[in-house]
């Protein structure tokens, strides 16, 4: 139990491009939060790690989008 109240690193793919995230607890509401450093402000959360690794893909699409567009 003690490992799950530490951030972890991971990698996601998205548009054949991986980017690192990193995966916090929300120790007070539990669940998890995600944050890519390479996109900053680019944040998302889910209730399990794999639901919080797929909604930062889905964050991280949204952002690129969003760059594209500017």
């Amino acid at each position: 139990m003690e490992s799950m109240r530490k951030d972890r690193k991971y990698k996601v793919k998205v548009a054949r491009k991986n980017y690192e995230v990193i995966l916090h607890p929300a120790l007070e509401g539990g669940g998890y939060w995600v944050e890519c450093p390479t996109l900053p402000g680019c944040a998302s959360q889910g209730d399990t790690i794999e639901e919080a690794l797929e909604m930062a893909k889905d964050a991280i699409e949204g952002h690129l989008e969003i760059l594209e567009r500017h």
